[in-house]
């Protein structure tokens, strides 16, 4: 029996096996439902859309979305060791102070900016060395881009050009502002949590790794979690027990829906799914919040874009020297900005880059391209997940309702609007050949929503959906990151998000998984 068996390799359940396992006195499962992260679209930065769709991707969609035309938006999940910072865009981002006093004024006591800053700086090694926002020495590594494009020089004189200023660190107490991306990498190759925090801990006797093990629900006596139902390949089902606790990290749609299929949840939603229910939790599975996006596009008159990274010399160049094209993030450039008066924080945040980026990066184009896209980083939209059925294998139903607020669409269409400001600066105006997306024929406001509503994609960040409160009802975690109700379970990882950050979310899982770490150890004090 081991004393704690983790559910999910990715970016919260490889920090916690690296920590619990510290202690040689403790012995640590980390069980996964994917592979090895051994193929090279994981390790090629710019080859990240290339996983989506296959063997390395749960290849989650939503239902119908009611407020986008109808269509069901698309949304990955990594499916191997490191999962889903083994197929993100790498992408060093924390969110801004507010975002954590937030969680701490919705119930979740401990977890105010100050509380987790710690925790951040713990990971992290950050190329620009230690200071009071920053740490140097951790397992992250925190790197500036190997080969930025020449196109990102104008981009940020664009930017400020159109009334938004250079920021030196984007990750600091101003967040406001025109910068490079710092990217979660290491000599040009990406950098996971797996590369950061579990390979490092392999060695150590008392941590067994699972993978190719498909959890299938969690195994309850009386209260209490005593461990996990996992399917063996012959058939049948094996328990692997947890003598202190189950811990899920399993991300934002993996987590609650094995609290689902284990009957805890909404009791009357589980019945019609065909569950039975064990433990009535109402928020389980509610709460979702993601970032929208849609992307502005142009053709540009500059050689040295991504357009032909594929081809055989960027990728010599970066077999060889780690280094060019296949080194970039696509998204290089990034900006957060306010599209109206009186907002606390920006509501929209900038990925710009030299490149054509549409429908996930499946579709393409035959020419040199730039990209700035608009991204909903504040959204007021709430969604939900709920089971299919009770087939472990069947995918949830998700809804995220994007765009279901009109604030929402109005902060997008103002950010489609901007977009063009900055394209339309003398830096870039000099070098675009004619705007592929919306077009000339996208000029109003009626015009951008509606352009808006047909392309709009999710940019990859659900939250939420475990929603961390010491009160209310619609809560699933207390602020030790303890299911209600129930003993030896916890979930940790994206899916305890009150509020989703004002930006990409990895690097906050990451924080979620150190502090969470540090509960289950008894090595922070629960507030009263």
């Amino acid at each position: 029996m081991h004393d704690y068996v983790i559910v999910g390799a990715g970016s919260a359940g490889c920090v916690l096996a690296n920590r619990l396992s510290a202690d040689p006195s403790v012995r640590v499962l980390l069980v996964e439902a994917g592979g090895k992260d051994r193929s090279p679209n994981i390790k090629i930065p710019a080859a990240f859309p290339k996983q989506f769709h296959t063997k390395l991707d749960w290849d989650y969609c939503t239902e119908p979305e009611p407020h986008v035309d109808g269509r069901s938006l698309y949304v990955p999940r990594g499916k191997s060791l490191g999962g889903s910072s083994s197929m993100n865009a790498m992408l060093y981002v924390r969110g801004r102070p507010l975002d954590y006093d937030l969680w701490e004024a919705q119930g979740a006591a401990g977890w105010g900016y100050r509380d987790v800053l710690p925790y951040f700086k713990r990971s992290e090694d950050n190329v620009r060395g230690a200071s009071e926002f920053h740490g140097a020495g951790g397992e992250l590594r925190v790197r500036e881009q190997r080969s930025p494009r020449p196109l990102n020089r104008r981009l940020l004189a664009a930017c400020e050009g159109a009334g938004i200023p250079r920021i030196p660190d984007y990750n600091g107490p101003e967040q406001d502002g025109a910068s490079m991306f710092q990217v979660t990498q290491h000599n040009g190759r990406r950098w996971s949590a797996a590369d950061a925090f579990l390979r490092p801990a392999l060695k150590r006797p008392n941590l067994e790794v699972r993978t190719n093990a498909t959890v299938l629900g969690v195994e309850l006596e009386g209260g209490r979690a005593v461990g996990v139902r996992v399917g063996r390949r012959g058939g049948g089902v094996e328990v692997l027990r947890a003598g202190r606790e189950v811990i899920l990290a399993a991300g934002a749609i993996g987590s609650p829906q094995l609290l689902l299929l284990s009957g805890i949840g909404p009791a009357a939603e589980l019945e019609e799914a065909g569950v039975v229910a064990r433990h009535d939790l109402p928020g389980v599975g509610r709460n979702l919040q993601d970032h929208p996006f849609v992307t502005i596009l142009w053709e540009v008159d500059e050689p040295d874009t991504l357009y032909g990274a594929d081809k055989p010399g960027p990728l010599a160049e970066w077999v060889l020297r780690r280094s060019g094209p296949l080194s970039s993030t696509v998204a290089e450039v990034c900006a957060f900005v306010r599209t109206r008066a009186g907002l606390p924080a920006a509501d929209i945040q900038f990925h710009m880059g030299a490149a054509y980026f549409e429908d996930h990066g499946q579709e393409t184009y035959d020419a040199p391209c730039m990209v700035i896209a608009p991204v909903l980083v504040s959204p007021q939209a709430r969604g939900k997940l709920w089971l299919r059925s009770a087939d472990p294998e069947a995918k949830p139903r998700i809804l995220t309702n994007t765009l279901g607020e009109p604030d929402d669409v109005a902060s997008m269409v103002a950010g489609m609007h901007r977009a063009r400001e900055i394209a339309a600066q003398p830096e870039l105006r000099e070098i675009v050949r004619k705007e592929i997306k919306p077009g000339p024929g996208a000029v109003d406001d009626e015009d951008m929503a509606a352009d808006l509503r047909r392309r709009l994609m999710l940019i990859y960040h659900p939250v939420g959906t475990c929603r961390m409160s010491d009160t209310g009802d619609d809560a699933v975690v207390d602020s030790s990151l303890k299911v209600h109700g129930l003993e030896g379970l916890r979930v940790i990882d994206a899916s305890v998000m009150p509020v989703i950050p004002g930006g990409n979310t990895n690097a906050p899982t990451m924080m979620v998984a150190e502090r969470g770490a540090d509960l289950v150890l008894g090595k922070v004090a629960v507030p009263a």
